[in-house]
């Protein structure tokens, strides 16, 4: 896919991952548009590097979807759709019934899946009419094996899989040229994270890694230890579900 002198809209744009997209995609000469729920920080991101369009919006609120679309057609649209919003409670004792994972899992749920699919559905045509176009949804490592600390994110991430894989059919049976590009990272190293011991991949590094795959049409892009997890998982699923759920990660779940 070609990325130069195309318009981009990155969610969750302001910081961590979405930023330093935001950067690699403007160094190669695309237009970029970032959203996201923090003013200031997108102020930041805009003092940082002038070139960006930023539009506050919560992707997982309708009506800010919606003024977010009419924005961005007044603009005059874009051909990339980058699903970068994300969210993760923390982890809870699902066997614990005073922990409040319920009310955790609906609001991973209202942006990791819901609001992927609002997005989609509101720029849908207007991906369809640009000659060459895309949607990049984020899933995750955990997407294949589930963590058992961070149960509930996993599943909102398996829903995202299943319905990208989804998506791309439909769209090739009815002869879309519209790409649908699937990013599974490692655990990458932002706030979200930041009191994680585990070894994490740099942002500056998953963005290479997307951009590459997307220039060769690679509509999986499998990054880092998640090729390898994968992989071990088709053979030697329980040897691949130890790697992701180590034993030091019991004590979390016997804490609470």
């Amino acid at each position: 896919m070609e990325l130069k002198e195309k318009t981009i809209l990155i969610t969750g744009g302001a910081s961590g991952i979405g930023l330093e997209a935001a950067r690699q995609f403007l160094e190669i000469g695309t237009k970029v548009i970032i959203t996201g729920r923090n003013q200031d920080k997108l102020n930041a991101a805009k003092k940082m590097y002038p070139k960006l369009i930023a539009i506050k919006s919560d992707v997982s609120k309708a009506e800010d979807a919606l003024s977010l679309f009419n924005q961005v057609s007044e603009l005059g649209g874009i051909d990339i759709l980058y699903n970068n919003a994300g969210v993760g409670v923390k982890p809870f004792n699902l066997g614990n019934p005073n922990n409040k994972h319920l009310e955790g899992a609906i609001y991973e749920m209202e942006v990791n899946y819901f609001g992927v699919i609002q997005l989609n559905n509101l720029f849908m045509e207007m991906l369809k009419s640009r000659n060459e176009a895309a949607i990049i949804n984020t899933t995750s490592i955990l997407s294949i094996v589930p963590s058992f600390i961070e149960a509930t994110y996993s599943s909102s991430k398996v829903a995202l899989a299943f319905y990208t894989k989804s998506l791309r059919r439909h769209l090739e049976i009815i002869n879309s040229q519209v790409k649908i590009f699937e990013l599974l990272p490692p655990l990458v190293d932002t706030n979200l994270v930041a009191d994680r011991e585990d070894k994490k991949m740099s942002p500056e590094e998953l963005v290479k890694q997307l951009i590459n795959g997307m220039q060769k049409d690679q509509y999986t892009i499998r990054v880092g230890v998640t090729r390898l997890v994968y992989q071990i998982n088709r053979f030697f699923p329980k040897l691949a579900f130890k790697l992701i759920n180590p034993t030091k990660d019991n004590k979390i779940i016997q804490k609470q």
